[in-house]
């Protein structure tokens, strides 16, 4: 108490910072304990609310998971080092975004399942399933999972330790009381109190961000939106790369062209998956889970963003001495030194209510792979009570092993570049086996092992070859194991393993396997390369829609991709630029809105 009343009087926080902080606190348990007898009835309950969410309270959710402690921090140091455009290296997950809402959303809450990894037993058959099934559960649930939270734990230290100007033991020791809080909540409530204080969290958090911007707008040293544009060049201000060597248009291209269908990354899985499924899977219909998906896309991308990136143009003016990782800083530096008594409370508990919404999901979701998809397999007739409470152990257990990798991560970029580059290829398995009959386990299995392979590869035979002296007794420059270069070949590698390993194993079931995927057929009812199945059963989907539904997804990213821009036209009093993303609104939203009304596109749902 001595620790955390001295913090407080460093950083001037009056009666009512202290006031807002304890009661956000007492009201995030409160509403644990308001769904405690709710979560505590099944395991269906306990991680998806018994499938009876409305859609703006699950898209919410969503946006609400990925604005973490760790993203206003992220984008203030991409827009330092390369500008608006440097935001392009998370803008670019829209396109994907976007095909999950049109193409995958309903068909997740149809499916009926907890998590994607039990998806996986439902559209394979046999021991190869059962096998991918638990491994993914524990590679997702308990590894990466963990690395997630471990980094958005990083973040958390970053900002206390430069808030309240204090060593990284005590940010530690904040940090970890932060998680014990969340970690009890969440193992009380389960997911209706994660969901419901998701909402809570976002709503403050993004208020604190527009509250910092305007505050930070208004300084003498930046004097308005007029001062910061006259302050800034047109490189820092442009939303594509304009960089003269080429590297950021190569970094552009990649994201642009590849990585958004081909990799694999948490939260922006190709077809949709993770909490993003979990959360499609908990709305209360097909209509809810699409709408859901398309709020999260257009809040996380469009809306989100701008109070974020006007304080990073700003730290770059008021903290020119930052430079590389450091640039992150900017953010808490700002918050620290130029907002009011009254506001410095609002700010933080922002923050706090971001790191809490994103570390209650992934305790939540990963508690889910483990029970559902590790200890239900090998226990399947065990009572939903007792489910339950190994679902609160595992909430436990994944809350102490994050808090121990917390202390072994320096660098939150790397850890997303390891990720990312570790699942290229993989994106495009994940959406065609909603769509293609042929797709089966050994395929989903090669396609999640070759791009860790052909990672490492790449890696140690660049590092040989570099090591090597030329002619001129100058090091090899070998770009093949650099990103973005390196995703290109991984994803050829993989995608070229898969194929070979799919045409190999399929075409050639067993009566059981037929019948399996017969199962799936009638059940979701999926379009595509189905006609091998559907002839052996009464129903035959018509694959008519596919293209108005593929128009109607470049609709929907071209409208997107424009309100982002309106905005940020808007912001910088750019009149012109403002009256082109208009006319590219109105006419992807008309477009859009035929293709509803009188196509039918969604007609065939449920």
């Amino acid at each position: 108490m001595a620790l955390f009343t001295a913090l407080l009087l460093n950083v001037h926080l009056n009666t009512l910072d202290v006031t807002v902080i304890f009661a956000f606190l007492l009201l995030s348990f409160f509403i644990a304990l308001y769904f405690k007898k709710k979560a505590s009835s099944s395991k269906e309950a306990f991680f998806i609310g018994n499938r009876n969410l409305p859609w703006y309270v699950v898209g919410l959710s969503m946006v609400a998971t990925t604005f973490a402690a760790d993203t206003p921090l992220a984008v203030a140091e991409l827009v330092g080092k390369s500008g608006i455009s440097g935001n392009w290296l998370w803008w670019y997950a829209l396109m994907g975004g976007m095909l999950t809402a049109v193409f995958f959303s309903h068909l997740w809450r149809r499916s009926q399942v907890i998590t994607e990894n039990e998806f996986i037993s439902l559209r394979y058959y046999g021991r190869a399933a059962k096998w991918l099934r638990v491994s993914k559960a524990i590679y997702l649930g308990l590894i990466i999972n963990i690395l997630i939270m471990a980094w958005v734990n990083l973040a958390m230290i970053t900002i206390f330790t430069n808030f309240f100007s204090i060593g990284y033991e005590y940010a530690f020791m904040l940090t970890g009381g932060l998680m014990l809080l969340v970690m009890i909540y969440s193992t009380l409530s389960g997911f209706l109190g994660v969901v419901y204080t998701d909402v809570i969290q976002f709503v403050l958090a993004i208020t604190a961000s527009i509250v910092l911007a305007y505050v930070v707008l208004k300084l003498p040293e930046i004097g308005g939106m007029k001062g910061l544009k006259e302050q800034l060049n047109g490189h820092q201000l442009s939303f594509t790369p304009t960089s003269s060597n080429g590297q950021e248009w190569h970094q552009f291209l990649t994201l642009a062209l590849i990585v958004w269908w081909a990799s694999w990354y948490p939260g922006q899985e190709p077809g949709g998956g993770g909490y993003i499924a979990q959360r499609m899977a908990a709305a209360k219909n097909e209509k809810n889970a699409t709408l859901a998906t398309m709020l999260f896309q257009i809040a996380h991308i469009c809306l989100r963003p701008w109070p974020w990136i006007i304080v990073g143009l700003a730290c770059m003016i008021l903290y020119p001495h930052l430079s590389g990782d450091e640039l992150k800083n900017g953010y808490v530096l700002a918050m620290r030194d130029h907002l009011p008594a009254g506001l410095k409370g609002l700010m933080l508990i922002g923050f706090i209510g971001a790191y809490m919404s994103t570390i209650s999901t992934h305790l939540n979701w990963g508690a889910s792979y483990l029970v559902n998809d590790v200890y239900k397999v090998f226990k399947p007739l065990s009572s939903p009570r007792k489910e339950v409470w190994v679902g609160r152990l595992s909430t436990i257990a994944l809350m102490i092993l994050a808090a121990i990798v917390s202390t072994q991560i320096t660098s939150i970029s790397d850890t997303w570049l390891f990720i990312m580059e570790c699942g290229a290829g993989l994106g495009l398995v994940l959406i065609l086996r909603w769509y293609w009959w042929r797709i089966n386990a050994q395929t989903e299995i090669a396609a999640t092992l070759s791009p860790i392979v052909y990672y490492a590869g790449l890696q140690i035979i660049g590092k040989v070859i570099e090591g090597q002296p030329t002619q001129s007794n100058e090091p090899v420059n070998w770009i093949w194991n650099d990103s973005p270069y390196s995703i290109w070949v991984v994803v050829f590698l993989t995608t070229l393993t898969w194929l070979i390993v799919m045409y190999l194993t399929s075409g050639k079931e067993s009566k059981l396997e037929r019948e399996h995927l017969k199962t799936f057929y009638l059940k979701i009812k999926p379009e595509g390369k189905w006609k091998t199945i559907a002839q052996y059963t009464p129903l035959s989907v018509n694959n008519k829609l596919l293209p108005f539904k593929l128009l109607f997804w470049l609709c929907s990213v071209v409208f997107a991709y424009q309100l982002l821009f309106l905005i940020g036209n808007i912001l910088l009093s750019e009149e012109q630029a403002m009256y082109t993303n208009l006319i590219f609104i109105l006419a992807s939203g008309a477009l859009g809105y035929y293709l509803v009304q009188f196509k039918g596109i969604f007609n065939q749902d449920n």
